[in-house]
C-alpha cells in the first residue's frame, strides 16, 4: 500500500502515531491521558468549560484525524449516526438532498424515518450513471450525499466528477468514507465539502468504541458542526476518544494486512462453485474498477458476494463460519460476515432492496488480520457444510 506523503509532510505512519499535544505537558506523558471531567474551572488557559462543548480528548483525536486526512478541520461525534445527524441539522424544511441510492441502511432510515418529519426531502439516484450528473444540474439540490465504495454493494462513484458538477452550482457534497478511510481515499482532495466516517469501524479498529468524525477545509462548515455537537448533544465520551486515538496509531499497519487478505480472498471466492459473483473494487470484473484505481490507493478490506442456494443455505453458511463472526459493523482486526438483507439494511424498504439487488443470498465480508490460510479454510469448510 502506498505511503501517502502529500505536501512534504511526515509519512503516513508517522502522522498516525504522533498525536501532538497531550494536554499534560507537566508530566511528560508519552500517551495522552483520559480527561473524564464533565466540567472545567472557569478561565483555564485552554478555554475548556463543559465537555459537551469540548474536551482535551476530543482535540487530541481531532488533530490526529486532521493530520491523516490532510485537512484544516475535524469534528468528532458520538457515532457515525451522530455525525450524519450533525450535517442534517444544518438543513431546513423544504431542502432536498440528492442521495446515492445504495447508502448505509441507518443513513436511509434517518432520512426517511426521522428527517423527513422535519420537511427534509430526499431523492435517490444511481450515481454510477451519467444521468445522475444531469439530475444535479436539473433539480439543484441543497446537498449531494454519496458513499464510495457503497454499503454493501461496493459500487464506486467518480467523486471528482460529481463534485465538479455540484461545485459549479454551489452545492455541498458529503462523502461517507467509512469503508476506505483517508488511508485509502481522501474525498476532500477530490472536491468533496465534507468527508464523513464512522470511527467505530477501521479508524478505531478494535470493535470496542463508538465514534464518528467529519473532516473539512471549510471554516463555516466547521462552525456549523461545532454548534451541532454542542446544541444537539452529539459529543463522544472522552474515554471513547481515547480508545480511538489509541486505535488510529495502528491503522496503516492493520489496513495493510486487511487489504492483502481481502484481495487474496476475493480471488478465492471468485473461483468457488458456490459463489455466483463477487464484488471487490480492484478486481478486473468490478464494473467501476477503472474509477476505483483512479481515486483509491487499494481495494479495501470489504468483499461482497452472492452465494448460490436459497435463503436458508445462505444463513446457514454464515453461521457455519468459525473465524468470521456473524455480526453488525466492520473494519475491526477480527473478520466478520454480515447478511445485509436482515441486518444492516433490514430497515430499507423491500422494494428498494429488490431494486438494488440486496437479496437473501447476498453476504458482506469484513476481512480482518488473521492468517490468510485460516480464513480461506474457514470459508471452504462452511461452504462444505451447506451444500
Amino acid at each position: 500500500m502506498a505511503n501517502q506523503n502529500p505536501k512534504n509532510l511526515p509519512g503516513l505512519n508517522t502522522r498516525a502515531i504522533h498525536h501532538g499535544k497531550s494536554f499534560a505537558s507537566e508530566t511528560g506523558t508519552v500517551m495522552p491521558p483520559i480527561f473524564p471531567s464533565s466540567t472545567f474551572m472557569h478561565g483555564n488557559p485552554e478555554g475548556f468549560d463543559y465537555t459537551r462543548s469540548g474536551n482535551p480528548n476530543f482535540r487530541i483525536l481531532e488533530s490526529l484525524l486532521s493530520s491523516i486526512e490532510v485537512c484544516k478541520f475535524s469534528s468528532v461525534f458520538a457515532s457515525g449516526v451522530s455525525a450524519i445527524t450533525a450535517i442534517a441539522s444544518t438543513l431546513k424544511s423544504g431542502d432536498l438532498v440528492l442521495c446515492e441510492e445504495n447508502l448505509y441502511g441507518c443513513t436511509v432510515r434517518l432520512f426517511e424515518k426521522v428527517f423527513e418529519k422535519f420537511g427534509i426531502r430526499t431523492q435517490w439516484v444511481d450515481f454510477t450513471t451519467p444521468e445522475a450528473l444531469n439530475t444535479i444540474k436539473t433539480i439543484k439540490p441543497a446537498m449531494v450525499w454519496l458513499e464510495s465504495p457503497t454499503n454493501p454493494l461496493l459500487k464506486i462513484i467518480d467523486i471528482k466528477e460529481v463534485c465538479e458538477v455540484a461545485s459549479s452550482g454551489g452545492i455541498p457534497v458529503v462523502v461517507d468514507n467509512t469503508f476506505s478511510t483517508p488511508i485509502i481515499q481522501r474525498p476532500l482532495e477530490l472536491g468533496a465539502t465534507l468527508s464523513l466516517t464512522s470511527t467505530t469501524k477501521y479508524i478505531n479498529g478494535h470493535s470496542d468504541a463508538l465514534g464518528g468524525a467529519i473532516c473539512t477545509h471549510d471554516k463555516l462548515w466547521q462552525e456549523r458542526l461545532c454548534f451541532a455537537q454542542k446544541a444537539l448533544g452529539l459529543q463522544p465520551s472522552p474515554f471513547d476518544c481515547w480508545l480511538i486515538t489509541r486505535g488510529i496509531k495502528t491503522l496503516p499497519l492493520r489496513l495493510e494486512r486487511q487489504v492483502a487478505n481481502a484481495a487474496a480472498i476475493a480471488d478465492e471466492l471468485a473461483k468457488h462453485p458456490r459463489v455466483n459473483w463477487i464484488r471487490y473494487p480492484f478486481r478486473s470484473d468490478h464494473p467501476q474498477q477503472a474509477i476505483a484505481k483512479k481515486q483509491m490507493q487499494s481495494g479495501g478490506g470489504i468483499i461482497t458476494a452472492r452465494v448460490n442456494g436459497d435463503a436458508k443455505d445462505t444463513y446457514l453458511f454464515c453461521k457455519a463460519l468459525k473465524h468470521f463472526t456473524m455480526a453488525e459493523s466492520l473494519g475491526g482486526i477480527e473478520s466478520l460476515v454480515c447478511h445485509p438483507a436482515t441486518m444492516t439494511h433490514a430497515s430499507v424498504d423491500s422494494e428498494m432492496k429488490k431494486h438494488l439487488g440486496i437479496d437473501e443470498n447476498l453476504v458482506r465480508f469484513s476481512i480482518g488480520c488473521e492468517d490468510l490460510s485460516d480464513l480461506i479454510d474457514d470459508l471452504n469448510q462452511a461452504f462444505a457444510q451447506t451444500k
